[in-house]
């Protein structure tokens, strides 16, 4: 073993660290002040952390199934900025001018027009950007972990994130010749709620404060059942009972009733509904009561 690989392992092998055997050996090699951040193998192997990248690789794939594109690991598969450029002119309908190119400095360039691109969309909103074109090209997955979460609050992808994720991260930094380690914590989610960052406090944040124990009548709309057939009945007409699912058994099958009554009361001339059908699905009380109000606002005077 080098002397440099050598130092590495020294300043690795501690306490908390990733074992040697799961430290690669380019982990060890590294220019002056050039650092290396890896997730502590005890945190890849939480269940929340599986989750957390399961339903980013399963959302990825969706919005990419038409261009055949399949991402089975994040950072071999994201690094080089191709699928990243892909996903964001999807989801953003826009179109980038980059070229396809295999050497380092042309995926860097590429990489810099792609997430110049994201900042151009994400700075308005207050995001704070916890990536760069180096951590990103460098397999980070922290740095994309945090670029894809991002990504999926501000377009409102259709999925569930699992809440309050944290790895504990090894940061190995070479100064003076010497590798220098230190163990940190890092927060990929917080709640769903403070991640949208889309709800202002109102009456229902009141409401909901003070008389919560009052409010379990909602989750009788969770599988959305009855939101499409009090659309029906508000509306005066009969739902074709093939449109919907009426005794949802998956998870899958409640959002589509959900998003179906959305579709309904789209056409019946509300407002496209703030919450996400998710959201009704997974019991978010206040979801469902801006749901409600919105209906009762519209519906109150019919007979």
């Amino acid at each position: 073993m080098s002397d440099l690989q050598e130092e590495g392992k020294n300043a690795i092998n501690s306490p908390m660290s990733p074992a040697l055997a799961d430290v690669h050996p380019e982990d060890t090699q590294l220019e002056e002040n050039e650092e290396r951040v890896m997730i502590d193998p005890t945190s890849k192997d939480d269940p929340k952390f599986k989750e957390l990248v399961k339903v980013l690789l399963n959302w990825i794939n969706d919005v990419l199934v038409e261009e055949r594109i399949i991402v089975k690991q994040l950072e071999e598969d994201l690094y080089d900025g191709q699928v990243l450029q892909k996903l964001l002119e999807k989801l953003a309908g826009c179109k980038l001018n980059v070229e396809v190119t295999q050497s380092e400095i042309g995926q860097k360039q590429k990489l810099q027009t792609v997430l110049e691109a994201v900042h151009d969309l994400l700075r308005p909103r207050g995001w704070a950007l916890r990536w760069s074109v180096d951590s990103i090209h460098g397999k980070n997955l922290v740095a994309i972990l945090h670029l894809l979460v991002s990504l999926a609050m501000h377009f409102r992808a259709p999925i569930r994130l699992p809440e309050h994720v944290t790895v504990q991260v090894v940061v190995v930094r070479k100064r003076e010749g010497l590798l220098h380690s230190s163990h940190i914590s890092e927060e990929l989610t917080t709640t769903t709620e403070m991640m949208m960052g889309r709800f202002e406090r109102d009456a229902f944040d009141t409401l909901f404060d003070h008389a919560p124990d009052k409010l379990s009548v909602v989750k009788k709309f969770a599988d959305g059942v009855y939101l499409v057939l009090l659309m029906g009945l508000l509306e005066d007409y009969f739902v074709p009972l093939h449109n919907f699912y009426l005794t949802p058994e998956s998870f899958d099958q409640k959002v589509h009733n959900v998003s179906f009554a959305f579709e309904l009361m789209l056409d019946g001339g509300l407002k496209k509904p703030k919450a996400r059908p998710e959201d009704v699905v997974n019991l978010d009380l206040k979801s469902t009561l801006r749901v409600l109000y919105n209906l009762f606002t519209k519906y109150k005077n019919v007979e």
